[in-house]
């Protein structure tokens, strides 16, 4: 595809405007956690199983049992409440 004069031109002004925004805008933040509880403060996914897993449930289980709010346990772990909810 053959360009011409003005749509290079338009082209090149379109990249420098894209690159004053880039240089004005702060730089991103990374979000310590998701809205809904499914990553940890570092960004990353945590995998639990075998014996981490079940002790991870009873934990969970225990918890419940006391009294403590779903939200409030789904937040404090890193789970959605769907899975706090799903426990037998």
């Amino acid at each position: 595809m053959a360009l011409n004069a003005h749509d290079v031109s338009k082209l090149r002004r379109i990249i420098a405007l894209a690159e004053k925004l880039i240089e004005k805008a702060p730089t991103a933040k990374r979000r310590s956690a998701m809205k809904n509880g499914h990553r940890v403060a570092n960004g990353k996914r945590v995998r639990r199983s075998g014996r981490e897993l079940v002790q991870f449930r009873k934990m969970l289980k225990a918890e419940r049992k006391k009294g403590v709010s779903v939200a409030e346990l789904a937040r404090k772990h890193g789970v959605s409440t769907a899975y706090v909810y799903s426990l037998p």
